[in-house]
């Protein structure tokens, strides 16, 4: 067995980050079930092994965000392949408890190899293409967030500027009658 975690600090409050990543209902809590696919390239040694280039694979993943927490958290785990390996990953994502204008994600997943000789070669190489791809999660958040941040400033001077129409409208009005 290899379990690998890694933390990482968004630059951003939890509210955004978990916004970002799934909408909140009025309710004030989501609890989902998603059914996701990947496709892994392989190593020439797996290829071997398995007899393909490509391996897709399915995975469920149960989220959970409570926002009187202000936890997210989710739990996801490969529904394909489980003959060969078994992958449960966790993240939470809470607020830094130094500094609430930022949020901490924090990965674990326990990945295992069955019946498979080299297998704790297998689950190192696994844990290292899982850490190696960790970046791309954080950086699709950042980009939602920028997105996000975007609209609200869009929306923003676009307010401001129907405001002030009506209200110079009015004092042109006011002033030439």
């Amino acid at each position: 067995m290899k379990i690998w975690t890694s933390e990482h600090i968004f630059d951003h409050p939890w509210e955004t980050v978990t916004t970002a990543a799934i909408h909140i209902d009025p309710s004030g809590k989501l609890h989902s079930h998603r059914l996701l696919s990947t496709e892994w390239g392989l190593p020439s040694i797996v290829k071997s092994l398995i007899g393909a280039a490509r391996m897709k694979t399915y995975i469920q993943e149960h989220s959970v965000v409570d926002p009187v927490e202000k936890t997210m958290k989710l739990k996801s785990t490969n529904i394909s392949f489980t003959n060969m390996v078994s992958v449960d990953e966790r993240l939470t994502h809470k607020p830094h408890p130094q500094d609430p204008g930022k949020t901490i994600l924090t990965q674990e997943a326990i990945i295992t190899m069955k019946g498979v000789s080299l297998s704790s070669y297998f689950e190192e190489l696994m844990a290292s293409m899982m850490s190696s791809n960790t970046s791309k999660g954080q950086e699709a958040i950042e980009w939602v967030i920028h997105k996000l941040n975007a609209e609200i400033e869009e929306l923003t001077a676009s307010a401001r500027g129907s405001i002030r129409t009506p209200m110079a409208a009015a004092a042109f009005a006011e002033k030439w009658s």
